[in-house]
Parts: C-alpha cells; structure tokens; sequence
C-alpha cells in the first residue's frame, strides 16, 4: 500500500506511469515502488487482436490510484492499483491484508468477550492508547505479533494456513495465506 507515515497510517501509492505492451499481453504499471505487470487476461473489457488498446493513462479521478484504459470499441474500464499489487503478490499489501483481516476479527473478539477493556489492556501488557490502536482497521504501526497476543488474550486459537493456489500451474505456484 506504500511507506508508514508518522503515526503508523499509509501512504498511498500512486501510479507514475502506465503503458499497454500488446505483443506481452500486459499493462506495465509504473509507482515509485517499482514497476508492476498486469495481464490483459484479468481485465473486465478484455482487448483482443480486433479491439487493442486505444488509450490508457493514470486516471487523475482516482488520485492516481487507478488506471483507466479504452479499447477501439469505445469500451472503457478502470483497474485500482491494489488489484494489481495483489496480483503480483506485493509484500507490503499482502501484509496490509493480513493485518485488516486480524483486526476485523480481533474487533469482534473484544464484542464478544465478557472481559472489560481494562482487563484486556492488563493482560496484554499495554497502554489503552496503544489497545485501541490494535483496534483501528487504518492504523498499520502494529505487528502481526501484537495482534497475535492479542487474540489470544480474547481467547481465540489462530492457525495460519500456507498453501499453493489452485489456479496456478504446477511450478509456478505461489503461496496464498488466510486468516
């Protein structure tokens, strides 16, 4: 999603630049991270040999957090950049993913436990300040870690599953981690 900013929110990461490289079948989409592909084959409107891209740019009603592009046709779509970050398996966003979906179950955790807040905050060892940060879905100053403990404190058991996409072909996979 991009670098920490003071206080532990991100940044968003925009697109510097976007091009249609018809003989890969593929858009090559520049951020200042680092350059990203994105196949033809995943689109919505998909171009073919009939109807090739016509324009493509990083669309400024996005905030440059998408790219729009329009085919021969007329047709038109727009991609957001964290479709393509999760289809090259950004770390960062990958990351960003895990930690919003221990979150979410963290937040109904502490709804359904009979425990106070205070006693949570206890049992973790922690300020409130930095409790209710744990519980903030857009704050990502927090480790997988101290979200780990604190579920646990909530008493939920976690398993961390790491396995191949079923859609991969065989040597190519890459590991897919759910929550």
């Amino acid at each position: 999603m991009g670098k920490i900013k003071r206080g532990g929110l991100r940044s968003a990461v925009k697109i510097v630049g976007v091009k249609a490289n018809n003989r890969k079948r593929v858009f090559e989409v520049l951020t200042a991270e680092g350059e990203y592909s994105f196949p033809y084959a995943k689109l919505a409107a998909q171009p073919t040999r009939a109807d090739r891209v016509r324009e493509v740019y990083a669309d400024p009603e996005a905030g440059g957090e998408a790219f729009t592009y329009r085919l021969e046709s007329g047709v038109e779509d727009t991609v957001h950049l964290d479709v393509v970050l999760e289809y090259n398996q950004d770390p960062a966003l990958l990351n960003d993913l895990l930690l919003y979906r221990l979150t979410v179950q963290a937040r109904e955790a502490v709804e359904e436990s009979g425990l106070s807040k205070r006693e949570m905050i206890r049992r973790l060892g922690t300020s409130a300040s930095q409790f209710y940060r744990l519980l903030d879905p857009t704050y990502y100053g927090k480790s997988v870690g101290q979200m780990l403990a604190l579920l646990r404190v909530l008493g939920k058991e976690i398993d961390l599953v790491v396995r191949p996409e079923p859609d991969q072909p065989r040597g190519r996979r890459r590991s897919g981690v759910s929550v």
